[in-house]
């Protein structure tokens, strides 16, 4: 899809308020409601923008602890890989997990309520991973920045 500067304005807007009103967005881009809401639709169906949220507090939550641990697997077969990511998919306290260049296969993010509840996980989950042959656990000090959105424009895209 081409975005032109509207659609770059909308997006900016979402990233910055999702809760905007429709009426509110399209003053905000200079565009008519109905002409505003066809432009949403639009990005919506071809994927630019793929979901809303409301993003939470971990630590309001109880999850006070960061864990940011990397994965190796026996093997980068497509098997493997598939069967790790279907498994890794099923644990409710990682919050990002990615394939990997470099040394190891995957690097995940983890939220714990504290130390003791971050080796349940590493003993209940992610030592039970089909095909994992090394786990290196580094545990987060403070969280200096966590965007949910990248710069948007036509000299940034």
């Amino acid at each position: 899809m081409s975005l032109d500067r509207i659609d770059y304005a909308i997006l900016d807007t979402l990233q910055r308020d999702g809760r905007i009103s429709n009426a509110a967005l399209a003053e905000k881009v200079g565009l008519s409601q109905s002409a505003c809401s066809r432009r949403l639709d639009n990005l919506e169906k071809s994927g630019v923008i793929h979901g809303y949220h409301a993003k939470l507090s971990n630590a309001a939550l109880g999850y006070r602890m960061t864990a940011i641990v990397h994965i190796s697997l026996s093997g980068q077969f497509e098997k493997s890989l598939a069967e790790f990511e279907a498994a890794i998919k099923r644990c409710p306290n990682v919050l990002s997990c990615h394939l990997m260049s470099g040394e190891y296969d995957y690097v995940i993010r983890i939220a714990a309520r504290d130390l003791e509840d971050y080796e349940r996980v590493h003993k209940e989950w992610l030592t039970a991973m089909p095909h994992v042959i090394k786990i290196n656990s580094s545990f987060a000090l403070r969280e200096v920045i966590d965007r949910t959105g990248v710069g948007v424009g036509p000299d940034l895209a």
